[in-house]
């Protein structure tokens, strides 16, 4: 039975009410008749709003329903056949049924040509569509609907899922140039609270990581990530943070944009809200619109009751955060680091990177590396410098000016006068050799002494090859000079075998180094 309307009640009322007298047995049964003629004399105001008066027949039917079935009877019967098609235009409907089941995809204006064909006439489209419905003939009932059956994304505490995703911004003024914004968004799912926002030149991943990175800084990192399908967004760098946080990443399914309403509604709001704002005023700068889109999310959208949540999302935000996932950021950044070769220059002993200069180890001159740097560093003043086959860490480069003199820096900081002079120690030996030339030559004397003494320069410059410097004794510094020639003067032993053998003992010589070797070498020919 048909569900009751409200003025079908109306009805039920009026005429229970006007023979109530009857039903309620306050008039005798003997006097039906007159009572019913009585009222059959007067107006009544019809549930209608109509006032008139009502026939006597009709009268005794209703008292007759009333008396038979109670107030339920009352109520008008429907037509059996109501809703229903009579005649022609049952088989014209029947006809586009089977029509529309033929072919799911035909079209009402194909089915009418047929139905004019048969019929000579044709059913309104909008007429047709509702009995096609009504028959489950639809195309979407007949082929089946592809469309995901969906709900609403919720979690049921913050930082369970943050969502992020671009949208085109107003335009900025840099320099003297228009240029077009892209904001940049995470939001929570659960409070619909903003956990990073910011407004970039560009839309890529560096964008998106440094919004990310401002996310993790300020909250922590969040259970689920879920963010656009495009090939960008499954960077082996954000997959490895992910990983380091213990974050999963959830990507949208392809040409499936429905997936993130929930940070498109935020967008809408936005627009509508704060961009409308920036558009009716003066042009503003990158930093400048930032600030002015911090200030709305704070004063006003965090603020503001949700339509859909029913509280401000920064009330519901910190409410319901439960725990606050720590994020190592030093690490965190170190997955996002950019690696580009370089040929360490000769002279100036740097690297070059986006017009600035880095200078790095010595020993790295001439050599191939991998220079790895923060993107997100401004301005940028440390590299890091890798093997480029290996990885591994040989150090950092650090910003410099080159200098005029690519030789400058290597000359030696200012030492404090040396207590032993070399010059000194050449004058005297000069003056030797010259008292013994003035006193004549002892040739017995002088073979002696060659066989057994090995010449100072010559063993100068037999270091100095050994250690692969160039140039003799020009090789070494003064300070250099005076400890060989003090080591020199007391150690008749020394010969090139020694030298050699020094030298090649340790991994990176120095001079000190390189002297502990010789004495012990000299130790041990001592001893045998």
């Amino acid at each position: 039975m048909p569900h009751p309307t409200r003025q079908e009640d109306e009805w039920v009322v009026f005429w229970a009410s006007l023979l109530s007298p009857l039903y309620l047995e306050e008039v005798d049964t003997k006097e039906t008749a007159r009572f019913l003629r009585e009222l059959a004399s007067q107006e009544h105001l019809f549930p209608d709003g109509q006032r008139r008066k009502i026939g006597l027949s009709t009268l005794w039917r209703k008292w007759r329903q009333l008396r038979e079935g109670g107030v339920e009877a009352l109520r008008r019967r429907p037509r059996s056949d109501r809703g229903k098609i009579r005649g022609e235009r049952r088989r014209m409907i029947e006809r586009a049924i089977e029509l529309k089941r033929d072919q799911p995809r035909r079209s009402p204006q194909v089915i009418n040509q047929f139905l004019k064909a048969e019929f000579g006439r044709t059913i309104p489209p909008s007429t047709m569509h509702r009995h096609l419905r009504a028959a489950g003939a639809t195309r979407a009932k007949l082929l089946g609907s592809r469309q995901p059956i969906r709900g609403r994304w919720t979690r049921d505490r913050s930082n369970a899922l943050w969502v992020g995703d671009f949208e085109d911004g107003p335009r900025v003024l840099v320099g003297d140039q228009v240029k077009k914004t892209h904001l940049s968004v995470f939001i929570d799912c659960h409070s619909r609270y903003v956990v990073a926002g910011r407004y970039y030149l560009r839309e890529n991943l560096d964008v998106l990581i440094d919004t990310l990175l401002r996310a993790w800084s300020e909250h922590g990192s969040s259970r689920e990530l879920y963010i656009d399908n495009a090939k960008v967004y499954h960077a082996k760098a954000l997959q490895l943070a992910a990983l380091a946080v213990q974050t999963r990443l959830r990507y949208r399914k392809v040409r499936d944009p429905a997936g993130g309403g929930l940070i498109e509604r935020f967008f809408g709001t936005a627009q509508s809200q704060f961009e409308t704002e920036v558009r009716a005023g003066s042009i503003l700068t990158l930093d400048k619109l930032n600030e002015g889109f911090a200030a709305w999310l704070a004063v006003g959208y965090h603020q503001a009751v949700h339509s859909e949540i029913h509280e401000a999302p920064r009330v519901r935000y910190e409410r319901d955060r439960l725990e606050h996932r720590r994020v190592d950021m030093s690490q965190v950044v170190s997955y996002f680091y950019r690696r580009e070769e370089r040929t360490v220059h000769r002279d100036f002993c740097d690297v070059q990177l986006h017009g600035a200069y880095y200078r790095v180890d010595k020993k790295l001159r001439g050599d191939r590396v991998q220079v790895r740097y923060d993107p997100f560093q401004r301005p940028l003043t440390v590299v890091y410098i890798h093997d480029r086959q290996s990885g591994v860490f040989l150090g950092e480069g650090v910003l410099h000016d080159r200098p005029v003199n690519p030789h400058q820096d290597d000359l030696p900081a200012h030492l404090p006068k040396p207590q032993f002079s070399y010059i000194d120690l050449l004058i005297r030996q000069h003056r030797d050799a010259l008292s013994r030339q003035a006193q004549g030559i002892d040739y017995q004397a002088a073979l002696s002494r060659a066989d057994r003494r090995w010449p100072f320069t010559d063993f100068v410059q037999r270091l100095a090859s050994r250690l692969g410097r160039q140039g003799g004794t020009s090789a070494f510094s003064t300070e250099e000079l005076e400890a060989l020639s003090r080591f020199y003067e007391r150690r008749a032993e020394l010969s090139a075998v020694m030298v050699d053998r020094a030298v090649a003992a340790v991994p990176e010589p120095t001079i000190t180094e390189v002297l502990y070797q010789l004495q012990l070498l000299i130790d041990e020919e001592r001893s045998q």
